[in-house]
């Protein structure tokens, strides 16, 4: 690219970076999504909340804003599982807010087994990438009102996969599917950018690192084994929140949208994820299972 890159960021003073004016955000009630809705809230953002838990996310609206000292902090309930619960959403940001600046698609699920939705479609696929595609697009014509950013949390995982339409709605087995399903975030966030030249709104992915959250929960002994040496080694909640909080606030980073950025700064896009044309065809393919036109 003939632009500067963007520089690096120090992990933890992201606070430093000013809004330049009040913003509605969504991102989650726990680990990363936790962290970036307290990060935003710090900086006075009007922040919405959208999870599938009411206790937890009433929990987590009154952690913050005993935390942050702000009160505009809210919630609404989605569940990923259902195309319908996400248009129920859509529909509600779109009649109560008049813009929506950030959107952080954060939520995911990692080694759920093979499970079918009402939609029919696998959990997995379903809640990492078909509804937060749904719900993306359903908010666009909101988030055209004002200079908007989305950012899609991806993984390193995305790096291991090789797509392929077909096996998005099979079970193969948890890493495959969570890889594909990371590799979707990314080339959806490719050609949204695309699709966005000349509008107000910018588009990033986003690996946050390995991180020690609950997206690993069950008994087994992979979930054992990766906890323990998550414990070790890897990020905190804190820490992983940073580069979804960087792409949010930073200045400056809308020639960069559709990049995909590590550790607060850009990174060239895996091997998996450089052919345009699959990232296409992943974005045909997901309007239609979707059924958004």
């Amino acid at each position: 690219m003939s632009q500067k890159k963007p520089s690096k960021c120090k992990k933890k003073q992201t606070d430093e970076i000013s809004l330049s004016k009040k913003r509605n955000t969504r991102a989650g009630n726990m680990g990363i999504g936790y962290e970036t809705a307290a990060d935003f809230a710090k900086r006075g953002a009007n922040v919405i909340i959208a999870c599938r838990n009411k206790d937890r996310a009433e929990a987590a609206c009154e952690k913050i804003k005993k935390e942050t000292h702000n009160q505009d902090i809210h919630y609404k309930l989605v569940d990923l599982s259902s195309f319908a619960s996400v248009r129920k959403l859509a529909e509600e940001i779109n009649q109560t807010e008049d813009h929506l600046d950030i959107l952080v698609n954060n939520a995911g699920v990692y080694n759920v087994g093979n499970q079918l939705t009402e939609d029919g479609q696998q959990l997995l696929i379903q809640t990492n990438h078909y509804s937060p595609f749904l719900l993306t697009n359903l908010l666009l014509d909101l988030m055209k009102k004002s200079k908007s950013r989305i950012v899609n949390v991806s993984s390193l995982a995305g790096m291991a996969a090789k797509m392929d339409l077909e096996k998005l709605n099979k079970y193969n087995n948890f890493f495959t599917d969570y890889a594909l399903s990371k590799l979707c975030n990314i080339m959806f966030t490719i050609e949204l950018a695309s699709r966005l030249k000349g509008t107000s709104v910018t588009t990033y992915s986003v690996h946050p690192g390995t991180v020690k959250t609950e997206i690993i929960r069950d008994s087994g002994l992979v979930a054992i084994v990766s906890r323990s040496i998550i414990r070790t080694l890897f990020k905190n909640a804190t820490e992983g929140a940073q580069t979804s909080i960087y792409c949010a606030v930073e200045n400056d980073l809308e020639p960069f949208s559709g990049e995909h950025f590590e550790d607060c700064h850009m990174v060239e896009r895996y091997k998996s994820a450089q052919d345009v044309w699959i990232a296409k065809s992943v974005w045909a393919k997901s309007e239609n299972v979707v059924q958004l036109r």
